[in-house]
């Protein structure tokens, strides 16, 4: 199977570049920079590339590779700090640019290679550095600048080696998959043959041969991931899957119900199916909890402590399975990144886990994907297009305390939303879109009386991997309708506001 291989060096978009490489149907994954020069031999790849990082090349305890990579004769793309390691490693200079660069960014193209075919001579770039390639090394040759970045691109044509400043995997760049494909097709070689099926076929058979004979808990919400990640389990282990879904009373309207519909005993798939329902104990937990962060924690601790509950009623389970996904390990702060929020899932698991192991078969995959393999297993159109709903629930979309009745609230007003979003047809285009509940009341007025009751906003996003979004543009008469619906019809609203914030600086969610 051909495949690219990303060396981590630290950076926040490694699984990103892996994952535009896999868009163009080369199958990718991503090593972290201290795997041997013995390894990278055994895997045979067809093509490398450094991903950035947040480190200074030329400081002493920065991440580097050992120079044999070079020798591999394989071709290598740079990244970023990527770029600067490839010029340092081979002779350059890198030092502290002059005046650092950050965000959208016009580049001239100055000497064309195929790194370029096909990309304009003007065209806009991301960057994010504080370092720059002073000098580039022998032999190679500088092909693109900006107006601070004298060297923003550079190659070695002959060596097959490839090195940009600015980061072609985010989609700011606006010609950065065109960048990608030629370097995947046009320096490297590559047929594109690889599809989804292969990701399902090879976790499937990696599955079976980690649990072996062992029985396993899976962690199912009825969402998107932890479905795919379900049926995923069985068609590997069947019967040897106990699935636990843990209804804690924050779920949207009516959602537990069609939960156990879908995979309880009357379902379509061969595993064993729990609901568990706890709803009295996590609001008892939550009383009083207003922080995000503490909610998170509380949440995905509860959610914890009640597998293990269950693991013990059935006995000897040996494994956990979750459906985390890429954006969730980043979010959680995992590896180098910062922490933006803890997922339940990752960052908010407890210290103390009773399970041998946890396997989370779709880590390494963004949301669109995942939703491409539940198409491979055979998982129906309405539930792998399902709205994605976070493992908190609406804990963390309602700002502040939880209490039952707020949480009856924003299950009515969501449902109505959500109710006049697919009425209107313009479901399938948008990312993802709920209501929540703000923390803040407000006077209004209806008949001849005055009220004082909350506010409800509405979140409405474009995205295809869930790192970045849009807030979404939607129609007036649509909004207009939403409203007029919440505040007659939901009990304890007075107020609906709209989320206009985009991702960055905003989060999809609320908290």
């Amino acid at each position: 199977m051909e495949t690219i291989l990303v060396l981590d060096f630290g950076g926040q978009y490694n699984q990103l570049i892996a994952r535009r490489v896999r868009e163009c149907n080369v199958y990718c994954e991503v090593k972290p920079y201290t795997i041997s020069l013995a390894e990278i031999k055994a895997l045979a790849p067809k093509g490398i590339i450094f991903t950035g990082g947040p480190n200074s090349v030329y400081e002493d305890d920065s991440p580097r590779y050992e120079a044999g990579i070079f020798e591999l004769g394989i071709p290598i793309l740079g990244i970023c700090y990527g770029s600067q390691l490839m010029a340092y490693s081979l002779g350059g200079e890198v030092s502290t640019a002059p005046v650092s660069e950050y965000g959208h960014t016009q580049m001239t193209v100055t000497k064309a290679d195929p790194l370029f075919t096909e990309v304009a001579t003007e065209t806009i770039v991301w960057m994010s550095h504080t370092d720059y390639i002073a000098k580039v090394p022998a032999g190679f040759a500088v092909t693109a600048e900006t107006a601070t970045c004298p060297v923003a691109a550079m190659s070695y044509e002959e060596k097959g080696f490839y090195a940009t400043q600015f980061h072609p995997e985010v989609m700011h760049t606006t010609e950065g998959m065109k960048m990608l494909s030629n370097f995947v097709y046009r320096i490297c070689g590559c047929a594109g043959d690889w599809k989804m099926s292969s990701f399902v076929e090879r976790t499937i058979k990696e599955l079976q041969e980690k649990i072996g004979t062992g029985k396993v808990l899976c962690a199912l919400s009825g969402g998107v991931d932890s479905s795919v990640a379900a049926v995923l389990l069985s068609k590997a282990i069947g019967k040897q899957l106990t699935c636990v879904f843990v209804d804690h009373g924050l779920l949207r309207k009516n959602e537990g119900d069609e939960v156990e519909e879908v995979f309880g005993k009357n379902g379509h798939y061969e595993l064993n199916f729990i609901r568990v329902n706890v709803r009295d104990r996590y609001y008892a937990k939550l009383k009083g909890v207003t922080e995000p962060e503490e909610k998170r924690k509380i949440i995905g601790e509860e959610f914890i402590r009640v597998f293990e509950e269950e693991a013990k009623k059935i006995g000897a389970v040996d494994f956990l399975v979750q459906g985390t996904i890429y954006p969730d390990v980043i979010e959680s702060g995992l590896g180098k990144s910062a922490v933006i929020k803890s997922h339940h899932n990752v960052g908010g698991l407890p210290k103390v886990v009773e399970f041998k192991e946890i396997i989370e078969p779709l880590r390494m995959l963004f949301k669109d994907e995942v939703r491409k393999a539940g198409l491979e297993l055979g998982i129906p159109e309405h539930l792998v297009f399902r709205q994605p709903f976070p493992g908190p629930g609406l804990g963390i979309r309602i700002i502040g305390e939880v209490t039952e009745e707020k949480v009856h609230i924003v299950q009515e007003a969501d449902a109505i939303y959500r109710e006049e979003i697919a009425k209107a047809g313009i479901d399938t285009e948008l990312g993802q879109y709920f209501a929540a509940l703000t923390n803040m009341r407000s006077v209004g007025v209806m008949g001849d009386f005055r009220t004082y009751d909350y506010a409800i906003a509405l979140r409405a996003v474009n995205t295809s991997d869930f790192m970045t979004a849009d807030a979404a543009k939607l129609p007036w008469e649509v909004l207009h309708k939403v409203t007029n619906r919440i505040v007659n019809e939901v009990k304890g609203v007075n107020r609906v506001l709209y989320d206009c914030t985009g991702k960055p600086p905003g989060t999809i969610e609320f908290e």
